[in-house]
């Protein structure tokens, strides 16, 4: 059984309620995501959205010249396949996060099948 899963199993209802509306206030959206990557990609505007700022920045100042156009072009169309990853990475991330923080509001560690 997955691990996440597994852990998912052990929340009552309230919980799981409460665990999806965290998903759906704090995680990332996939269309958000791929509509950024479309419309402001070559700028980095999917990487400021996914918290990459770094490299979101990089994308930005190489986007000004010529040469760096060409550079974030490849680097936009190789984020295509990337992206998908990036946001459920995210919201897996944030799930195990409320799941952590909800088995410590219970006072006891999930039960974990052996």
């Amino acid at each position: 059984m997955d691990y996440a899963l597994s852990r998912k199993t052990q929340l009552d209802t309230r919980e799981l309620l409460l665990l999806d509306s965290e998903v759906k206030n704090y995680g990332k959206n996939m269309v958000v995501a791929y509509i950024l990557w479309y419309f402001l990609g070559m700028f980095g505007g999917h990487r400021f959205y996914m918290g990459r700022t770094g490299s979101a920045v990089a994308q930005l100042i190489l986007s000004i010249t010529v040469i760096g156009m060409i550079v974030t072009s490849i680097w936009w169309i190789v984020d295509a396949f990337l992206v998908h990853a990036w946001v459920k990475d995210h919201n897996a991330q944030l799930e195990n996060r409320v799941i952590d923080r909800i088995f410590a509001d219970r006072g006891r560690s999930p039960e974990f099948p052996i």
